[in-house]
């Protein structure tokens, strides 16, 4: 990853893609994709996924650590290609906490992260906590991303230098919910105060030599998508902040909710510094769309009391548990049941590793896995016939691989201009 941003430092428009999931499908996909490159992969949990007390995972650090090592070494990806990193690091999974009891939450959030050799690492304390008020001061956050970094640092294994990125984004972590109004660039002198305040905080504590391992700021280019729609990259609107980042040497800028843009948006904000790009709720899509297709042939090839009803199970886990989706999904009844399915937010994601979901989702690719699928199956419901599927029989597990796929060869685009 550092060789990737001194290329880009050094005037090479090269990027890397961030994979933000923990769907095991998704992390596989990542990694069969790049396994015969010479590139890594980077792969980030974030804080209320992944925490010490399990997250909406059930993994510690250390456990998604050893997740992720266990896929790499099935399919023979070697571990030093492949980076972990850790998103939104800080109170944000403990807002509702005073802040002593927040913070201190944090310092072990930071530490077991570290020490469970996460390279990457989003030191983000921008949110208020119980009896604050956002947004809270700058130079506030700035001091409380700087003691995460002590604590950080503390923890850090011998010859191991964690890479900092510092800031926040405008969008809402996995989306807006509630449209795409009033979504603004950045401006250069917020990016600049960010800057400052954080390397004061840091050198408060002395901790100078690990500001200099910050290689990104996290700001918003314009870009966002909500249920149905998406604000794409303009590059004209995000001038003055790609002039800006060239004059502070060893710095990119890191987008987040670059979901959903066309692959010519991420190429350009790749060439405008945006050289680490994030990109989760599209891959878990393309994965509902190629288990959904599977469902679809699944209908067509067993007997309806072998089925694994995979639509009518999930959508029954969602209504009887509607926490991760009810209030980002506003209308009728009917609205709602189309935006559970198909919202781009794809709040369906958190549903996966569900008991029912999953034991359903085994039993579709067990029931798949036994037959032949016919090619006129596969393309009415898995949309085309890639050659990448092989020239034999199709899998399964290959359509929903190709459908992760696609969206990867959209951010291989964007990071280096080619497909091939």
């Amino acid at each position: 990853m550092k060789n990737i941003l001194a290329r880009h430092a050094s005037g090479e428009p090269v990027g890397i893609c961030s994979v933000c999931s923990a769907h095991p499908l998704v992390i596989r996909a990542a990694l069969l994709y790049d396994l015969h490159t010479d590139r890594v992969v980077l792969i980030e949990a974030t804080s209320n996924q992944v925490n010490q007390f399990g997250g909406y995972t059930g993994m510690t650090a250390a456990d998604f650590r050893d997740f992720v090592w266990g896929i790499a070494d099935e399919i023979g990806f070697p571990r030093e290609r492949l980076f972990l990193g850790g998103d939104h690091l800080g109170p944000n999974t403990w807002r509702n906490k005073q802040p002593a009891e927040a913070m201190e939450l944090s310092r072990r959030l930071l530490a077991d992260y570290v020490a469970a050799g996460f390279r990457k690492i989003h030191l983000d304390a921008s949110m208020a906590v119980a009896g604050e008020t956002d947004p809270i001061d700058p130079a506030l956050a700035a001091e409380r991303a700087a003691d995460l970094c002590a604590a950080a640092e503390a923890a850090r294994p011998e010859g191991v230098e964690p890479l900092y990125i510092i800031g926040t984004e405008v969008p809402v972590p996995g989306g807006e919910a509630n449209g795409l109004a009033g979504i603004q660039v950045t401006r250069t002198a917020d990016v600049e105060s960010t800057i400052e305040t954080h390397r004061r905080a840091f050198a408060s504590r002395g901790l100078e030599a690990a500001f200099e391992r910050v290689v990104g700021v996290v700001v918003q280019p314009g870009v966002d998508f909500d249920n149905a729609g998406i604000i794409a990259y303009a590059s004209e609107k995000a001038a003055s902040l790609s002039r800006f980042i060239e004059g502070r040497k060893g710095l990119v800028y890191e987008a987040h909710s670059t979901d959903f843009q066309p692959r010519e948006q991420l190429r350009e904000l790749v060439r405008d510094h945006f050289a680490i790009l994030k990109v989760g709720p599209a891959l878990t899509y393309a994965l509902r769309e190629g288990l959904f297709a599977l469902a679809a042939i699944e209908d067509e090839l067993i007997p309806v009391e072998n089925r694994s009803d995979l639509r009518r199970v999930i959508d029954r886990v969602m209504l009887d548990e509607p926490g991760y989706w009810q209030k980002y999904y506003p209308g009728t009844f009917s609205e709602q049941s189309l935006l559970r399915i198909y919202s781009q937010s794809d709040r369906i994601r958190y549903y996966w590793p569900h008991p029912a979901v999953n034991a359903s989702v085994d039993r579709l690719f067990a029931n798949l896995s036994s037959i032949a699928l016919p090619i006129g199956l596969v393309r009415q419901y898995a949309g085309h016939e890639r050659a990448r599927l092989g020239n034999g029989a199709v899998t399964a597990e290959a359509i929903v691989l190709d459908k992760i796929w696609q969206v990867l060869d959209d951010y291989r685009f964007g990071c280096y201009g080619q497909l091939n």
